[in-house]
């Protein structure tokens, strides 16, 4: 044999050898992922932690893939609409094979928490809980929170102002709680007749209870309703993610430490109209923006065996110019600019103390700086003064700035048999500065808390939750108790009954503060009855209500508190994941009977953002074969009142025009196209292309009329174009993030 071929004969060997020590060098994982109820769950992510290797699985649900991992090492496995799935497994030489089975993660409603024969009368029982994946993919809520939540029973469809409209109540009666503490600017500064976007970054989130009434002692000054979201403890691995939109860029990251014990991240996120508004026309004439600057940072870290240590801060900045024809002269017109810093902090902490005992603290801050400019201007935009009504107030500044921190702790004793007593306290430091056209005004209050609440379990059916709250304000001088209870029992295996009684305190706005400093607290009394049943991957649920208020701000002649009203209705909610495979829909009707008698109003009428009747579906479809999704909504709500209100020559009020607007119409649709574009790279991509409209049939949206000085002119508010598009691209790198990224828009 020549040496050639002794030498090739040599390598021929060697590369046989390696290939099989390669061979042996791998473990193979293999098994199947179903759902709860044992169906497959086709395209879920299934990878080990820390690790490139994993497999997607087929449209069976199985799965395989093979990995040079070896010893204790964690499964992960994740798939929309369910929640992530960890598992601890054991590698070897064999061959491993799995069984998986994801609960679901879909917005539960849950009438009371029933899971292997215990349960619980909590917040989740009278609220919706959402994962940031259902509030996110529903069509037309624009990566706004609160517009999301428009989708679900009890809120009205306001599409001229941000926040959201509960069973009768305003915006300013919903309050978000971020880990227990206040947020008290979730929005951008408020822009006339204009919705404002959501400062929060909801992927920092994995939860979101939406409470419409009779809400926990541990929570407080919100009349109708607390939105209470809980920020994700460390990230599953390290990740980031970008998305570039005509009008708006984005990116972020999160990084966990090697030993999994903390992590660090952050994102910066622009938009401003100025180009789409060139291409869309829009009502206002903007002459800046709207243009809006955010960031965030995030620090977590383990501490000990059960504590955990999260800090969030942000800031973000709104900037907006427009005009709008003058209602009292069409040869005139209005000049609105806007500026709005506003930076927001907290940490929060929790840890076991001992086996029995659990604390629960928190800390935040926020600062908001609000400058508006109104100036009149002529044809040519020339400033014009002139000395007489309703033309003399028309030129003015106003700049808000607002100080508020927050300090709060909470423990928890734990007792046999799942009852708990939890008692703790908290204190809100206010300092707000009005300047209006060179007047100052200060207003300074420290409002403080303390409350207390219990688990009790009174048989196999039965579970109970009393609970006290106590508020004392320096500015008002006041103190208040508001006792609260929920009733929560279990009809069968799938069907809740749950009663809610509480009374809720809020102090009234600044705006009507600065005008009289000697006002009190305003209340409201709930009365909640709801029934649930959840099963096969279906839930329905009924609510009926009644809410009394007492104390309204009125503002005419003066400020005072001599308002009342009322609300009662019906809400129906029914979802369905399970009749057509890939499919989630959900179906709202809410009915609202309300009255008050505050603000100017002369007596007591139906508050112009109130519907009586109100109608929502959201439809989410994935096509497999073409790893596409559609998302569509469509609300009707019928016509809500408006009302030309003046002063009457007795000083008060009068009414001397009314009437109902058109039925509010939209249908929004988004689309996203999921996709890989660096297939071959070691930093694996999770990306799509997304396009969508909002209103899509155009339909003319009237949300109410201002009117003129006089009454002679009234004009519509409307949507500032009859429809809204988007269309962009978005990535992410590190986690599969595709299905909540698709109204990035």
């Amino acid at each position: 044999m020549t040496s050639n071929a002794l030498t090739i004969k040599l390598i021929v060997t060697a590369v046989g050898v390696l290939f099989t020590l390669a061979v042996r060098a791998q473990s193979r994982i293999s098994g199947e992922v179903t759902g709860m109820l044992g169906e497959a769950v086709p395209g879920a992510h299934i990878h080990l932690k820390g690790s490139r290797s994993g497999a997607v699985a087929d449209s069976l649900g199985k799965f395989n893939f093979l990995t040079t991992q070896r010893g204790n090492q964690t499964l992960i496995v994740t798939s929309l609409g369910f929640k992530t799935h960890q598992r601890p497994i054991s590698i070897t030489d064999s061959t491993l094979t799995l069984s998986i089975t994801l609960d679901d993660a879909v917005n539960t409603l849950d009438a009371v928490t029933v899971s292997a024969g215990s349960f619980e009368a909590s917040d989740k029982a009278k609220g919706a809980s959402l994962t940031p994946i259902d509030a996110y993919t529903v069509a037309g809520n624009g990566g706004d929170i609160s517009n999301a939540l428009r989708s679900l029973p009890g809120a009205q469809q306001v599409g001229e102002r941000e926040g959201l409209f509960v069973r009768g109540g305003t915006n300013d009666e919903t309050r978000m709680f971020v880990d227990g503490t206040l947020m008290k600017n979730p929005n951008y500064a408020s822009v006339p007749g204009i919705m404002q976007p959501a400062r929060i970054n909801l992927f920092l989130f994995k939860g979101v209870l939406f409470n419409t009434g009779g809400y926990s002692a541990l929570y407080g000054q919100a009349m109708s309703s607390a939105l209470i979201l809980e920020s994700i403890d460390l990230p599953e691995k390290s990740s980031a993610n970008f998305s570039v939109f005509p009008s708006n860029l984005g990116a972020g990251f999160q990084h966990l430490s090697k030993a999994g014990g903390s992590s660090y991240g952050g994102g910066l996120a622009y938009s401003n109209q100025r180009f789409y508004n060139s291409v869309v026309p829009q009502r206002p004439d903007y002459y800046h923006g709207p243009e809006y600057t955010s960031a965030n940072a995030n620090v977590r870290f383990k501490t000990g065996k059960t504590g955990m240590l999260k800090g969030y801060v942000a800031y973000a900045q709104s900037n907006i110019g427009m005009r709008n024809p003058d209602i009292d002269s069409s040869s005139f017109r209005s000049d609105f600019r806007l500026k709005n810093p506003n930076m927001y902090g907290t940490v929060s902490y929790r840890t076991d103390l001992g086996t029995d005992w659990r604390l629960d603290a928190g800390i935040a801050y926020t600062f908001d700086k609000n400058t508006v400019h109104n100036r009149l201007l002529s044809a040519n935009s020339e400033l014009i003064a002139l000395p007489y009504a309703p033309f003399s107030t028309k030129n003015g500044d106003i700049t808000l700035r607002s100080h508020f921190a927050q300090g709060r702790a909470v423990l928890t004793r734990h007792f046999d048999g799942s009852q708990a007593l939890r008692f703790g306290g908290e204190t809100f430091f206010f300092h707000d500065v009005q300047e209006y056209n060179g007047t100052t005004t200060l207003l300074r209050d420290q409002l403080s808390a303390v409350f207390i609440e219990s688990d009790l379990h009174l048989g196999e059916h039965l579970a109970f939750r009393p609970g006290l709250r106590g508020e004392y304000s320096s500015l008002l001088r006041k103190a208040v108790v508001a006792p609260r209870a929920s009733l929560g029992y279990r009809l069968g295996t799938a069907g809740q009954l749950n009663l809610a009684y509480g009374i809720f305190y809020q102090k009234p706005e600044n705006r009507y503060l600065f005008q009289n400093e000697q006002l009190g607290f305003s209340r409201s009394e709930h009365y909640v009855l709801n029934y649930s049943k959840k099963a096969n991957n279906r839930l329905f649920r009924t609510e009926v209500y009644y809410k009394k208020y007492k104390n309204l701000v009125k503002s005419n002649p003066d400020v005072t508190l001599g308002g009342d009203g009322y609300a009662q209705g019906l809400e129906v909610f029914w979802r369905d994941k399970k009749t057509v495979r890939n499919l989630d829909y959900w179906l709202t009707y809410t009915y609202l009977d309300t009255k008050r008698d505050y603000l100017d109003y002369p007596q007591s009428i139906r508050p112009s953002f109130t519907s009586p009747h109100t109608f929502t579906i959201a439809v989410k479809r994935f096509f497999q074969g073409i790893s596409t999704n559609v998302n569509v909504s469509y609300s009707y709500a019928a016509g809500r009142p408006y009302y030309d209100i003046r002063p009457a020559s007795d000083a008060g009020s009068r009414i001397y025009d009314s009437g109902t607007t058109r039925p509010y119409n939209v249908l929004n649709l988004h689309v996203s196209k999921m996709m890989t574009f660096f297939k071959k790279s070691k930093f694996r991509d999770y990306s799509g292309f997304a396009f969508g409209a909002n209103n899509v049939l155009g339909t003319r949206q009237v949300f109410g009329y201002n009117y003129s000085y006089n009454g002679q002119f009234r004009a519509p508010v409307t949507l500032p174009a009859a429809r809204f598009y988007f269309i962009g691209v978005f990535m992410s790198l590190g986690i599969d993030r595709t299905e909540e990224l698709l109204d990035g828009g």
